[in-house]
């Protein structure tokens, strides 16, 4: 068997008995649906802090029709009243358990900008309603799911809950918080793409097993106080050298909050009792990584120490691969949370049957006519894979998705299209995208299932894109012609922002998109153009850029067609100084780039990128002797500063600019000369050129999670050339 395959494939188990009921046009959202289905109680309720859209795009959705695919009888309640436990017991007490997710967005980066600034829209929201979901929602909804119903499973899940399965920097508070289950008191934690755990928990569940024996689901982490019986120990500073387990002190102090020493000698000497009885049968050989936890620095500590709180974020990122993970096990006070490998990724027929399920592709019609942003982006797009291999460090993707690509079959990416031109009202011919995480990783997994299911590296792309990766853009490319000769449809736009280093590898691929599927603008993202900043992101340099731009060009130019790239940069990121930005603003006067839409670095909780920015250590490296110190732009004031000159060309930024240039000897850039960047004080300073017209909005992409924004500028590329809307990354 692939060694990335799971034992049991997604919609192999028995139905339970409520299968007879059939699925539900919508799942139920209140008594009076349950009561027009048949319905005397919920199996399953999902607790969502989105609007309920019956589409694949969103996650309640996508859970739910799995689970009623299963056979059980699933409720939601999607934005409830968090104020009392009343909106909670709506649905009645479901038989089985709770499942509560904050949405398809952390709540509170969907509440907060990058400042901290309460964001007063919420494109998750009918009507694009701010503050219809409470703050660290996981929480405050499991809180009233255990006061409604407190004998009833309660299971956490979503992108909150998956970012925070340990202690983890929080970017908010500005401090270390303790794993999520332990705050939301639940019995079981999933993360990552929730349907193989999920699946499997809700039919041990339903056959009559307790849920606090159900510990050992991959994809999942539960609260113990030991860890699972029959598992060894590996101390987490040993993590590089997978072999035998050597009995080794403690190297945190003491026991009680450290890596224990009478764990691995217990382990030695029940080795070595294995050893000394007569063998009859040979036993198989475990692999090295197969039932092997590591024990990772306690949260009493990770949250004092910085250098133990960058290695302890550094071995969560390197147990990631499905197939040789090792069990994670963190000691807060005197009870621990045990994470189980991660799920293994689904297959083609899996991912295929997920996507043909049942939506309505609609939101629920208790919404009326009010307008959900989120599902006006993406209503006419379609999902064609999942992961993604890049290991950008400010992004959670693949922290959440994984590395590993899981792609649909043609024929299912096909059957979608029609359904959308059958069933979407308003449709226009208009496919808005074909993408996922990435445009162009459709099937692109490593040409070597050994170094697939054995290798540790953060990215397959950087520093250079690794030899076994497969960079043939052939099933895209058959994708698109497919997708374009599909009767009804007259356009097919690629939205999801390309990986342009992967894409040069192919001109192929490069000549067909560039020919079929850019509506005059293409979204990329360099993110910076300095090697400071770069290396810690883990994105290519600005050469492999110019060779994309290069080929952009020259295809457009063969089309006959004017198209134009644009391109996404982050300002303050971690390893980025001042004098990094003033290059990068010079790069893009330049080249005549004049953004106003940009980004912050926003702190997301289990990025890399956010460790660096809270330990300012280089935790892509191994720490021990890592005397590196990464400049980090903390503070207000220097997040202000770096994002206007981002924005050179805006008034309102010069004065700040003026005043850092002198102070960096650089007021020869002060100035009318064209290598001058921000002109000397005039009269007139203060009115911005870059003004939008009244009204009008755009869609950002989030720094770090690819999901949906209201931003408040409209971007542009040179002068006069309005960039077209973004959608998600």
């Amino acid at each position: 068997m692939n060694a990335l395959q799971a034992e049991r494939p997604l919609f192999s188990y028995p139905k339970y008995w409520a299968e007879c009921y059939g699925p539900a046009p919508f799942l139920p959202t209140s008594r009076a649906e349950m009561d027009a289905l048949g319905w005397d109680s919920c199996d399953i309720i999902i607790v969502t802090g989105d609007a309920y859209v019956d589409h694949p795009s969103f996650g309640m959705a996508v859970i739910g029709r799995v689970l009623e695919a299963q056979g059980f009888r699933v409720g939601i309640i999607a934005q409830p009243d968090w104020s009392s436990k009343d909106a909670f017991m709506s649905l009645g007490k479901p038989n089985l358990f709770f499942g509560v997710t904050a949405g398809n967005m952390d709540s509170m980066i969907n509440r907060y900008t990058a400042e901290k600034r309460i964001r007063h829209d919420d494109a998750y929201t009918p009507g694009n309603v701010g503050g219809k979901r409470p703050d660290r929602a996981v929480v405050v909804y499991s809180q009233r799911c255990r006061e409604a119903y407190k004998e009833v499973p309660l299971v956490i899940g979503g992108i909150e809950a998956s970012l925070r399965r340990i202690a983890h920097y929080d970017y908010w508070q500005e401090k270390v918080r303790r794993s999520i289950i332990f705050d939301a008191k639940a019995d079981l934690l999933i993360y990552g793409n929730a349907e193989r755990p999920l699946v499997e928990v809700a039919h041990r569940i339903a056959n009559g097993e307790s849920i606090d024996t159900i510990q050992d689901v991959r994809g999942t982490a539960v609260i113990r106080k030991e860890p699972l019986p029959e598992w060894r120990g590996s101390d987490s500073t040993a993590i590089d050298k997978i072999g035998k387990i050597d009995p080794i002190p403690n190297p945190y102090g003491a026991d009680d909050v450290g890596c224990s020493k009478s764990e691995f000698v217990q382990a030695e000497q029940a080795k070595d009792a294995t050893q000394a009885q007569p063998i009859v049968v040979q036993p198989p050989k475990l692999k090295p990584w197969e039932k092997v936890y590591v024990k990772l620095p306690a949260y009493e500590q990770v949250s004092v120490n910085k250098p133990l709180y960058a290695h302890a974020s550094r071995i969560l990122h390197q147990e990631t691969n499905p197939g040789c993970a090792r069990a994670l096990f963190q000691r807060h006070g005197d009870r621990s949370v045990w994470v189980n490998p991660p799920a293994f990724p689904l297959e083609t027929d899996e991912m295929d049957e997920v996507f043909g399920l049942p939506y309505q592709r609609v939101p629920h019609p208790s919404y009326g006519d009010e307008k959900i942003p989120a599902y006006d982006m993406i209503k006419t797009s379609v999902n064609i894979m999942r992961g993604c291999f890049g290991g950008c460090s400010f992004c959670s993707i693949t922290e959440h998705e994984g590395r590993i690509i899981q792609s649909r079959s043609e024929q299912s990416i096909i059957d979608e299209i029609e359904q959308i031109r059958d069933k979407v009202p308003g449709f226009t011919g208009v496919i808005s995208d074909l993408g996922g995480p990435t445009a162009n990783m459709y099937k692109l997994r490593c040409k070597s299932k050994k170094a697939e299911s054995t290798c540790r590296r953060l990215s397959c792309v950087y520093p250079d894109i690794c030899k076994h990766m497969d960079t043939d853009h052939t099933p895209t490319i058959e994708l698109y012609r497919k997708a374009r000769d599909v009767e009804g449809v007259k356009k097919i736009l690629i939205a999801s922002g390309v990986r342009y280093d992967l894409a040069i590898e192919d001109p192929r691929y490069v000549k067909e998109l560039v020919t079929h599927h850019v509506g005059g603008y293409l979204k990329i993202a360099p993110e910076h153009t300095e090697h400071g900043p770069l290396s810690k992101m883990m994105k290519p340099g600005m050469g492999t850029y110019d060779k994309f731009k290069e080929l952009f060009d020259k295809y457009s130019k063969e089309a006959g067609k004017k198209q134009y790239l644009i391109p996404y940069f982050i300002s303050a990121h971690p390893g980025t100084t001042d004098e990094d930005m003033v290059n990068m603003a010079l790069w893009l006067k330049a080249h005549d780039f004049k953004l106003d839409q940009v980004q912050n670095f926003y702190p997301s909780p289990m990025a890399n990128a956010t460790t660096i920015y809270h330990t300012e250590m280089n935790s892509l490296r191994n720490i021990k002797n890592n005397k590196e110190v990464v400049a980090v732009p903390k503070g207000a004031k220097q997040r202000r500063l770096h994002k206007a000159i981002l924005r050179y060309h805006d008034p309102a930024g010069w004065p700040m600019i003026r005043e850092a240039l002198k102070k960096m000897g650089k007021a020869n850039l002060i100035g009318r000369g064209p290598h001058c960047l921000v002109p000397e004080a005039g009269r007139s300073e203060g009115k911005s050129t870059a003004r939008r017209k009244p009204g009008s909005k755009a869609l950002t992409r989030h720094s770090g999670f690819g999901q949906f924004n209201q931003a408040n500028t409209k971007p542009r590329v040179g002068k006069n050339k309005p960039a077209g809307r973004a959608a998600k990354r």
